[in-house]
C-alpha cells in the first residue's frame, strides 16, 4: 500500500511497481479477500483436518487455484505459507548477523528482532504455532543418516535434483530441512553422493548474498543513526531516504574468477529506482565477506552495467572505500552558530 507523508492511503501497488515520490512510504497490507481465505483454508486443512502439504497442494491445483506467482502449488509452496510469521502479523528480521571482515553467522531465535503485530493477522497465533509444532515434530524424527538416505533414493528417481524436486516429493523432507541440517543443499548433495551436471555453487552463493543483504543494510542504517542522521526505508525497494535530502541503495556483487585467475565483479544498476548514491559491496574471492565498497553517484553513471576488476583506474577507483565511514559522515550535520 502506497501512503503519503501524512499516513493517508493512496493506492495498492502491483507487482514490480515502486513509489515515485520520496515523501511517500510503502507498507504491507493484507491481500484480496479470496486470497486470505485460501491462506486460512491451508491452515485449517493442515491443522484441523490432518492433511499433508502435498495433499493440500493437490486439492488447490484440482480447483484451479494458483500461487501469487500464477504457478501451480506444490508441497514447498504450501510449507512456506505454513511457516511464515507474517500470517499472524509479525515482522521478524536479524535472523543472521554479519560484521565487516567477520564470518556470517545464523543467529539463534533469542537474537532475532521482532515487530509483533506489525501487520493485520490472517490466522490466529494458536493455529499458527500448532502448525509449527506439527512440522517440527515430524522433522525431528529423521536422523542425519536417514535424511541423506532419502536424498539418495530421490536422486535415483530423478537424474537432476533441485530444491523444487525435493519440495514436491512427499516422502522427503523439504529442501529447507536439508539446508538447516547440513548448511546448504550442495553439501547435502555431496553427502548423498550426488554430483550435479552443472556447477550450482553460484546458487548457494546467491542465497548466501540474499541472507547477508538485510544485515548489511541494517549496518548502514546504524552507522547513519550514530552520526545523527534521519533515515527512512522503503519496504518494497529498500531505498534509503537520508535526512529527507538524498536517496541510497545497496547492491551486492559476487566475485567471479576468470580462467586465468583474475577477479571480476559485475554490477547492474536498477534504473527504475535511480538512487542518488548506489553502494556497491564487492565480495571477497570466497564470497563470504565484503572486501570493499564503491559509492557511485547517480550523476556519474553513464551505463546500466559496470565490470570491475581488481584495479580499475583513477576514474572508477576514486569511488572505492575500505569501509562505510565516509558514507556515514556525508550524512552528519553540524550546528552553525548564529552571528549576533
Amino acid at each position: 500500500m502506497l501512503i503519503d507523508q501524512s499516513g493517508q492511503s493512496k493506492c495498492v501497488l502491483s507487482r514490480g511497481e515502486y513509489k515515485s515520490l520520496q515523501t511517500d512510504r510503502v507498507i504491507l497490507v493484507p491481500g484480496p479477500p479470496e486470497e486470505m481465505e485460501i491462506v486460512r483454508e491451508i491452515y485449517d486443512l493442515f491443522v484441523k483436518q490432518g492433511k499433508r502439504e502435498g495433499e493440500i497442494a493437490e486439492l488447490l491445483n484440482v480447483r484451479g487455484i494458483k500461487t501469487d506467482y500464477g504457478r501451480p502449488w506444490n508441497r514447498g509452496t504450501v510449507a512456506q505459507v505454513l511457516t511464515n510469521e507474517k500470517y499472524i502479523g509479525n515482522n521478524v528480521y536479524n535472523r543472521t548477523s554479519f560484521k565487516l571482515k567477520r564470518k556470517h553467522v545464523v543467529n539463534s531465535p533469542e537474537m532475532w528482532v521482532r515487530a509483533d503485530g506489525a501487520f493485520d493477522p490472517l490466522v490466529s497465533p494458536d493455529l499458527f504455532f500448532t502448525a509449527q509444532g506439527i512440522i517440527q515434530e515430524r522433522n525431528r524424527r529423521f536422523s542425519d543418516e536417514e535424511l541423506i538416505e532419502r536424498l539418495k533414493l530421490l536422486a535415483k528417481r530423478h537424474p537432476i535434483l533441485s530444491a523444487a524436486i525435493i519440495d514436491s516429493a512427499d516422502d522427503v523432507p523439504t529442501s529447507s530441512t536439508f539446508r538447516s541440517r547440513f548448511g546448504s543443499l550442495i553439501r547435502a548433495y555431496r553427502l548423498a553422493g550426488y554430483t550435479p551436471d552443472r556447477d550450482y555453487r553460484y546458487l548457494e552463493i546467491n542465497r548466501h548474498l540474499r541472507e547477508l543483504y538485510p544485515d548489511l543494510v541494517s549496518d548502514v542504517i546504524q552507522r547513519l543513526d550514530a552520526v545523527g542522521a534521519s533515515v527512512t526505508r522503503d519496504a518494497t525497494s529498500d531505498l534509503l531516504l537520508i535526512n529527507g535530502e538524498y536517496s541510497a541503495s545497496m547492491v551486492l556483487s559476487r566475485c567471479r574468477q576468470t580462467p586465468a585467475g583474475s577477479l571480476r565483479w559485475w554490477i547492474k544498476f536498477d534504473e527504475r529506482i535511480a538512487p542518488d548514491i548506489t553502494i556497491l559491496v564487492r565480495m571477497d574471492p570466497a564470497n563470504e565477506v565484503a572486501t570493499d565498497y564503491y559509492l557511485f553517484p547517480l550523476m556519474d553513471l553513464t551505463e546500466p552495467k559496470v565490470l570491475l576488476c581488481e584495479t580499475n583506474g583513477v576514474f572508477l577507483d576514486t569511488y572505492q572505500f575500505d569501509n562505510l565511514d565516509y558514507f556515514a559522515q556525508l550524512a552528519a550535520r553540524s550546528k552553525i552558530e548564529v552571528a549576533a
